[in-house]
């Protein structure tokens, strides 16, 4: 795993981003794996689906880690993969140290760590402490554990309407053991590179539609991009339409770029 997580950690550079094509199952990993991918990632959102659950803290810490680990087990074994966490799965900072050590047993490198807290329907920012407590705990577990372990703190200023507290959170959260900062929501190339100057860590953004292409955003000094849950919702995009389709015209034509099934088969062999 030092290998895995020293590899990993190096390719946050700003000159030549890590681009992560997030994956959400098995076989989604190992198609993104083929595809020649340094490292994988996984979305929440994806993960959560394909599980049977809505995104945002629904599925339990033993749901997600042993998903994780089918995951890790699908790709090569030096390829390292890093888990999207969503908040933690845990109400504390201690079982947030739970999960942590869940994740590195399952055999990833890395993790991403949101400050949204949720309370049912209602989702907002944790307080700066707070976050910091559960961002050093995590730390703390990686540390009893001997690994070294990539804490992605993401950000969630944007989505929550408080983009002002940006800088100042990722700066206490770095503080706290944050390894690098996620700030989902930007897509202005402005906004983008004013945060990668002024937050002293890898920055990984968020990739959509309109977002500036890899090299653009190399060049306003992002580190890390990432596709998110993206990937997913055009694959089920892609299971509408074909229903869709078949049930109203009676045709199959959305399925005429679909990936091969012997070549999938072999790949999942």
């Amino acid at each position: 795993m030092t290998n895995r997580a020293a590899r990993f950690r190096a390719l946050h550079t700003a000159t030549d981003p890590l681009v992560l094509v997030n994956a959400w199952d098995a076989a989604s990993a190992r198609v993104v794996a083929a595809a020649g991918a340094p490292a994988i990632a996984t979305t929440s959102a994806g993960v959560a689906w394909t599980l049977g659950a809505p995104d945002g803290d629904a599925l339990t810490r033993d749901q997600a880690l042993e998903h994780l680990a089918r995951i890790v087990r699908a790709v090569p074994a030096d390829l390292p993969v890093t888990a999207d966490i969503e908040s933690g799965f845990g109400a504390t900072p201690a079982e947030v140290a739970e999960t942590i050590r869940g994740v590195i047993a399952a055999g990833a490198v890395g993790v991403n760590l949101e400050d949204t807290a949720r309370d049912g329907d209602t989702a907002g920012l944790r307080d700066v402490a707070g976050q910091q407590a559960r961002i050093a705990a995590a730390r703390a577990a990686a540390e009893d554990a001997g690994v070294e372990l990539y804490i992605n703190a993401r950000v969630d200023t944007y989505f929550r309407g408080r983009p002002d507290e940006t800088v100042g959170r990722a700066e206490a959260y770095l503080a706290a053991g944050a390894t690098g900062i996620f700030v989902p929501g930007v897509a202005d190339a402005d906004t983008i590179a004013g945060l990668a100057k002024a937050i002293p860590a890898p920055l990984n953004v968020l990739a959509q539609p309109g977002t500036p292409s890899v090299g653009e955003l190399a060049a306003l000094g992002v580190a890390r991009v990432s596709l998110g849950s993206w990937i997913a919702e055009a694959a089920y995009a892609l299971a509408r339409r074909a229903a869709r389709e078949a049930y109203t015209a009676g045709t199959y034509s959305s399925l005429a770029d679909s990936y091969d099934f012997g070549e999938l088969n072999s790949l999942m062999s």
